[in-house]
């Protein structure tokens, strides 16, 4: 067990960029160094992450542990996959709310929004790569995008409108007689036995993991009342984990809209420069709403120093963020084969991640819009207002940092850590310059 805390430890702090960077690593170490599992078997614990709602890189950690360890192992492997990188990320934002009108850590902030924008396009062409398989994910990523753009479905709404898209596509294509293999059903998964005693393990479990989940907020309702911010927090990042499919680029987009639009917790260049900064933190990408979190918490602090505030609320959005993921995991690990099988249910998946392609495009959009212009304008058309930038406004020092990013991203194909240490070195000197 010693073992097992050191290695997730180190991985929990070596874990940088995205979750296809954090899964590489994991794969490096389970598979070619620990020998923990096959090759084979962690392919498929790597699709089945995928099709769970939350963050999938996480979701491989608990699974790894719970392989190799038991439950026990599970929750010790996802915490250290996420307690470095949610630590380092509170001391960055304590020092963001002190800091972030000096002019040089300006010039940082916009070198890391300007690199994120990059980042956010190579993420979206691998994706896309990926998923997009059919005309029909095509047109599925095409209205994602254009929906979520001018905010015409509320996101839930657009999540469920894909799965049923994807599942109606599914019975279309058995009818016809023309399914992709990824489709068909597995008949040896299904035939598989039930284990003895799983329907009281499944019970414990879920039962266990709802109290679990949820204790910090109904504790926060009792203490501060149920329309207090920490409930607010608790109520929304539930619901966000429940519906991130995609990954966390795709959720970002929904959160990005709700706490800057609906709730105004944030206005639209913190929530950029939140984006900015998670990628320099290990850890999953999804800790940048332990930064919305702190913010948050910060401005409506009250009667609380805005230190613990801050503190308080960032804590809380990351327990309700990660604790469904432990709980998909070790409610589902031991039916690992049955439905990663399911021809059905992978049908929805990629339906919904198709979905995602155009929550991350719609994503970017919006992040150039706020990071390259110093304003955006609604321009009127029939009953919508399309977002459109002042292009009068145009930031020359932010077209030139994501111009630099850009061409470490595709030209010369440099690692995160370069790319955003280039960017935020050039952003500082910018600064000083005037």
């Amino acid at each position: 067990m010693r073992q097992l805390i050191l290695d997730w430890l180190r991985l929990g702090l070596i874990c940088f960029g995205g979750p296809a960077a954090h899964i590489s690593v994991m794969h490096r170490v389970a598979v070619e160094e620990r020998h923990w599992v096959q090759e084979a078997e962690f392919l498929k614990a790597m699709n089945f992450c995928m099709l769970l709602p939350g963050p999938e890189a996480h979701q491989l950690a608990v699974w790894l542990g719970w392989r190799t360890h038991g439950v026990r192992g599970g929750l010790i492997s996802g915490t250290l996959f996420v307690l470095p990188g949610s630590l380092i990320m509170l001391a960055i934002s304590w020092l963001y709310t002190n800091t972030q009108t000096v002019p040089a850590v300006q010039g940082l902030l916009l070198g890391l929004k300007c690199a994120a924008l990059s980042v956010v396009l190579q993420a979206l062409l691998r994706l896309a790569s990926r998923v997009l398989k059919s005309p029909f994910l095509v047109l599925l990523a095409l209205v994602s995008c254009l929906t979520s753009t001018l905010q015409l479905v509320p996101f839930p709404l657009l999540i469920a409108n894909a799965a049923l898209a994807g599942m109606l596509w599914y019975r279309f294509r058995s009818r016809t007689g023309v399914r992709a293999a990824a489709e068909v059903p597995d008949s040896t998964a299904a035939a598989e036995v039930q284990p003895r005693g799983e329907a009281r393990r499944i019970v414990m479990t879920l039962c266990t993991g709802l109290l679990l989940w949820w204790l910090p907020v109904v504790c926060c309702g009792l203490l501060a009342g149920w329309s207090s911010l920490p409930v607010r927090l608790g109520l929304f990042f539930s619901r966000a984990a429940v519906l991130t499919f995609g990954g966390a680029w795709a959720v970002l987009n929904y959160v990005s809209a709700v706490v800057v639009d609906d709730f105004g917790w944030l206005t639209r260049a913190e929530m950029a420069d939140g984006l900015g900064l998670a990628e320099t933190t290990p850890g999953p990408l999804i800790l940048v709403v332990q930064h919305v979190g702190f913010l948050a918490g910060w401005k409506q602090s009250g009667d609380w120093s805005p230190t613990y505030a801050g503190a308080a609320a960032a804590l809380l959005t990351t327990w309700v963020t990660f604790a469904p993921s432990f709980l998909w995991i070790l409610l589902g690990a031991p039916w690992l084969n049955r439905l990663s099988q399911r021809g059905w249910l992978t049908a929805i998946m990629n339906a919904v991640s198709a979905t995602a392609v155009g929550l991350i495009a719609a994503l970017g959009i919006g992040l150039a819009g706020s990071t390259l212009f110093s304003e955006e304008a609604a321009l009127p058309f029939r009953q919508f207002l399309l977002p459109v930038p002042a292009f009068g406004l145009l930031r020359p020092e932010a077209v030139l940092l994501t111009g630099l990013g850009f061409v470490l991203t595709f030209a010369f194909r440099k690692g995160l850590a370069i790319i955003l240490g280039c960017c935020a070195s050039v952003g500082w000197l910018l600064s000083l310059l005037g």
